[in-house]
């Protein structure tokens, strides 16, 4: 006759969560993030030196903390049908480590907008996945770290970050930022709080890029992200 099960063989049966050092490709994906942030140049700049810095800390601590993976369920935009490709330009790339990185997760990221309202053309072309922070796998308050992918031919309209510092670094494809310069991969570009900022993609590649961006918890677990008003954009452009 079979023993009955007792409450302490339930409890038993109770999976654990799953953690960061028990998932080796989130980790080495984050590894590649630190490596990028310590090793890559400032050019010079104090600001982004400092920057770099903020990242890399804030970064060990949430690695050093261990902390749980909480996936949310796997979504696609339109624009990620450009993944593939992107992929492959990063893999030709000095930046081969992060795009083959993100590529063995890629089956795990939720890919959004980030706004209430998003132009259709946009919704087409555009599209984002937090990789670490308040809705990323790798939970954190202290910072985010993500990517996003633009379609060939996109421009994404002025916007700012309030109360968030943020930079990009070009994984594959070229872009610009407020028509100043064409970023390459392994560029990098510095934003600070309330910084507007316009992003423009070359003709015939996917652009993908990976972000940082440091704040206060509030402010990185709500942004309220919302694009610039016609006028102010017309402004800070000098139209």
């Amino acid at each position: 006759m079979s023993e009955p099960y007792s409450l302490g063989a339930a409890v038993d049966l109770v999976p654990e969560p799953e953690r960061l050092f028990d998932s080796p490709n989130w980790v080495y994906l984050l590894r590649e993030f630190e490596t990028l942030y310590r090793y890559g140049s400032a050019g010079g700049s104090k600001a982004i030196r400092a920057h770099r810095k903020r990242v890399r800390d804030a970064l060990a601590l949430v690695v050093a903390s261990n902390p749980e993976i909480v996936l949310r369920e796997p979504e696609i935009k339109p624009v990620t049908a450009h993944l593939p490709r992107a992929f492959d330009l990063g893999a030709r790339t000095t930046m081969e480590g992060l795009s083959r990185a993100l590529e063995r997760v890629s089956d795990r990221l939720t890919w959004e907008y980030g706004y209430q309202k998003v132009p259709k053309s946009l919704a087409k072309k555009y599209a984002y996945c937090e990789v670490m922070g308040p809705q990323g796998p790798v939970r954190s308050d202290k910072l985010i770290l993500g990517f996003v992918l633009f379609a060939p031919n996109t421009t994404y309209p002025q916007h700012s970050h309030q109360d968030i510092e943020e930079s990009y670094i070009s994984v594959s494809g070229a872009w610009s930022e407020n028509d100043g310069a064409v970023y390459a991969p392994g560029s990098l570009i510095l934003n600070s709080p309330g910084d507007e900022h316009r992003i423009t993609t070359g003709e015939w590649d996917p652009c993908l890029l990976a972000y940082a961006w440091i704040g206060p918890g509030e402010k990185l677990a709500a942004p309220g992200m919302k694009f610039s008003s016609t006028r102010k954009a017309r402004v800070q452009q000098g139209i």
